[in-house]
């Protein structure tokens, strides 16, 4: 399992990652009926993008639970 620092890094990209294909999206919809054939690869990219995202960031509270129920060690 990834570390906490690595997690975060990768939830941070991941996170602009999401922003910017629901900002393609938005930019799509403005512009709409242009461009109406790409809705739904547009739509998919972002639905995946912020499906991983909150995987990653499940994966980081998993990870911190994990961590503050271990034992002290001694």
């Amino acid at each position: 399992m990834p570390d906490t620092d690595t997690l975060k890094a990768e939830i941070k990209r991941l996170s602009a990652q999401a922003l910017q294909a629901k900002m393609d999206l938005h930019d799509l919809a403005e512009e709409l009926p242009i461009g109406w054939t790409e809705i739904p690869a547009l739509a998919q990219r972002a639905h995946a993008a912020f499906k991983l995202l909150e995987s990653k960031r499940e994966a980081l509270k998993l990870q911190a639970a994990l961590v503050t129920s271990e034992p002290a060690p001694g």
